[in-house]
């Protein structure tokens, strides 16, 4: 009787701890559905289809999105290429009142790229922190992968939704769709928030080398300078590559310097250009700059592939002059601009566009510097700001056809000098 007893009391324990462990399953999935029937409703606030979204509450940035896309973009100049300007539009442009005086935004950083060195605006944006305009070139399947991506970058990462606008480059076959169907790529961005967005950038960063995107897939880097530049507001423009990054303070150094005085309408403003070991910090000031240049972890831009590229700079001179590190932008010293010089500089949103012949490696900076020459600029080099591209650049890391494009654009920038006589024909200069 005493081991009946027993058995009762077991059977009631075990029944009880089976209805616990059952009603515990039954919360977990209770929570499961309802953490998937949020994930579901997130996405289609902001990748669905108007029909899924809470219809009283709009999502500007999606409805902006949906418009940009719904025109079909433009055809560049040749008619090989479609471009979605003004893409995403940041708080900043967005808030900018029509008629207003553009030197209200002094300054804007304008840069190229394709998703697979996008990752780089993360620490550019750190350090830049001001207007940033940013024109991306896609192909096939990156098309839609840079649509979503620019998308993801403008909700979950604050600094992007203030600052940056994006503009979409593709071949004139190919269209940008809403990234409706790609939950699968984005699941859990949510959550992630932008380091998430980041992290998934990464992830394409190896995907294939600077200019060898496909089979006859050409880099339109002259056509990409000109739609970020285009696609800002702003009196003075930066054009840099995005691999590449300004010295801190530069936009307050430029702002206090116009307190003082503005660039002639005929002057540039350059920027020393140098690269860094990819092991090393990037330099915030010249002090710094300096120490590393003098150990050997920072040298002169190219100074591997093109010594005679950037030369002109000066940068023995450079080096040793005095500044006033943080004070406004000063003035060292004007030259004269000579082949094959390819200063990186701050100017007015008036001086010459890019030619857009140019396309893959070679000549296309040189090109427009050759008619900023011609045109009858001059180049001041300031003393006490720099731009730094982030690793060395070193033969064997080319793409395997840079020398043919090389030759080729040669050939371009021939007949683009001749171009030029007709162009400004009682210019006594010559490049």
């Amino acid at each position: 009787m005493h081991f009946s007893k027993k058995c009762s009391v077991f059977k009631v324990v075990l029944s009880a701890l089976l209805i616990v462990a059952l009603l515990q399953l039954l919360y977990l999935s209770f929570l499961s559905k309802l953490h998937g029937k949020q994930q579901r409703y997130k996405y289609s606030e902001l990748f669905g289809s108007k029909k899924t979204a809470n219809q009283g509450e709009k999502n500007p940035r999606r409805e902006h999105l949906r418009y940009s896309l719904s025109t079909g973009g433009i055809f560049d100049g040749s008619g090989q290429y479609r471009v979605y300007k003004n893409l995403i539009k940041s708080d900043f442009s967005t808030n900018q009142k029509p008629g207003a005086d553009p030197r209200s935004h002094h300054l804007a950083l304008a840069t190229h790229t394709t998703i697979n060195n996008l990752h780089h605006l993360s620490s550019l944006l750190d350090r830049w922190q001001n207007p940033l305009s940013v024109a991306i070139f896609a192909n096939g399947q990156d098309v839609k992968f840079a649509t979503a991506f620019v998308y993801a970058l403008s909700l979950f990462c604050p600094k992007v939704q203030a600052l940056v606008d994006f503009h979409l480059v593709c071949h004139s076959g190919e269209m940008a769709s809403f990234p409706e169907q790609d939950r699968e790529h984005f699941a859990g961005l949510e959550e992630m928030g932008c380091s998430g967005v980041f992290a998934k950038l990464e992830s394409h960063r190896d995907k294939y080398k600077n200019y060898a995107i496909g089979n006859n897939v050409s880099y339109p880097n002259n056509l990409l300078r000109n739609v970020a530049r285009s696609g800002t507001d702003a009196a003075y423009i930066l054009v840099i590559d995005i691999d590449m990054m300004p010295s801190a303070n530069l936009h307050h150094q430029f702002v206090t310097m116009l307190m003082r005085r503005e660039p002639a309408v005929d002057e540039v403003l350059v920027l020393p250009a140098f690269e860094i070991r990819h092991t090393r910090k990037m330099p915030e000031t010249k002090p710094e700059l300096v120490q590393l240049y003098q150990v050997g972890e920072v040298r002169p831009f190219y100074d591997e592939l093109c010594p005679r590229c950037q030369a002109p700079t000066n940068y023995s001179q450079w080096v040793n002059l005095a500044s006033r590190g943080s004070g406004p932008l000063e003035v060292a010293y004007t030259i004269n601009w000579a082949d094959p010089w390819e200063p990186f500089y701050i100017g007015a949103r008036t001086v010459p566009l890019y030619d857009e012949n140019f396309r893959q490696y070679g000549f296309n900076r040189i090109s427009q510097a050759c008619e900023l020459h011609i045109s009858g600029y001059r180049f001041s080099v300031v003393s006490n700001a720099f731009v730094v591209h982030k690793g060395f650049k070193v033969q064997g890391e080319f793409h395997s056809r840079k020398d043919e494009e090389n030759r080729k654009n040669r050939i371009l920038f021939r007949s683009f000098k001749e171009s030029l006589k007709a162009k400004y024909p009682s210019s006594p200069r010559h490049c």
